[in-house]
């Protein structure tokens, strides 16, 4: 026998314990038996075990792009073109003003809203570090200010980009569509391979140019499936966020300190607002003094 302590499981059913259970014995303190004690009464079924649900993950298509960027723009193509194929295609006219609905929502989230909270994001962090250490008065808290909804763009429920993907696989096992429709639907997949992301790594220099410090990195020929190099600085308190930087090559202009001191720069690559790959060698430059 056991302690019945308050709204506690039954081991043998799962179950939260009931009033009627017969093997409960109240008291002080009230207790439950278990199998073998006297009086112990079967319990005649015990409720199945429910598996867990696995996160539902989207396999990504080999016309859609890697890049946010391009996204974006396969996403505008999209929404611009699919209403003029409704009729030869036998669409659903309704679904169809849906679908272009969903793919200029999901274009403004990654592709302005996401750019405008990246920047303030970083500016945030700047604005944090100033708080810190910095050296000069009063310091305006940066506030988010969503970028505005273009024309025709309305907030849609989740999945669009799953119901967008939809269409485009049923439109592909359609007898009307043809090379030239998939051309302009830009639905036509591609046999380019991607690099594998487990190893892929950013390669660092530096060169001190007056006060600035140039930070050259590049795409390492695969700028297509990447959206961004994120770069880290350690000036002597840790590493801090530094840039999200989307175009090769930065200039960090921070003011270097009045004693020789040694700062240490880091990359990984970006996809969807995720690291992905390794963090580059670490690279060191003599500042100050």
């Amino acid at each position: 026998m056991q302690t019945l302590h308050w709204d506690a499981i039954n081991p043998l059913t799962g179950q939260p314990f009931t009033w009627d259970d017969p093997n409960l014995r109240w008291g002080d303190p009230s207790y439950y038996l278990e199998p073998g004690d006297p009086e112990f009464v079967p319990y005649t079924s015990t409720p199945a075990i429910q598996p867990k649900k696995k996160a539902k993950s989207m396999k990504h298509q080999q016309y859609y792009p890697t890049r946010a960027a391009e996204q974006v723009q396969w996403l505008e193509n999209f929404a611009g073109k699919i209403s003029n194929y409704t009729a030869v295609l036998g669409l659903d006219a309704a679904r169809v003003a849906d679908i272009i609905k969903d793919a200029r929502w999901v274009a403004y989230t990654i592709g302005p809203w996401l750019t405008a909270v990246r920047a303030w994001n970083l500016s945030c962090t700047q604005a944090a570090k100033e708080v810190q250490t910095g050296s000069g008065g009063l310091v305006a808290l940066p506030v988010f200010t969503a970028p505005a909804l273009p024309a025709g763009t309305v907030a849609r429920p989740q999945g669009g980009l799953d119901r967008i993907f939809d269409l485009v696989a049923e439109i592909k096992e359609n007898n009307n569509c043809g090379d030239a429709l998939c051309a302009d639907l830009r639905i036509h997949g591609t046999g380019d391979t991607p690099p594998d992301f487990n190893v892929l790594s950013p390669v660092l220099d530096l060169v001190l140019s007056g006060n600035i410090i140039k930070v050259g990195w590049g795409w390492e020929g695969h700028g297509k499936w990447l959206d961004q190099c994120e770069i880290q600085v350690d000036r002597g308190q840790g590493w801090q966020m530094l840039t999200y930087d989307t175009t090769p090559g930065y200039n960090d202009t921070q003011p270097h300190p009045a004693t020789l001191t040694q700062w240490k720069y880091r990359a990984i690559y970006r996809v969807d607002d995720a690291q992905v790959g390794q963090w580059s060698p670490v690279v060191t430059i003599a500042v100050g003094g």
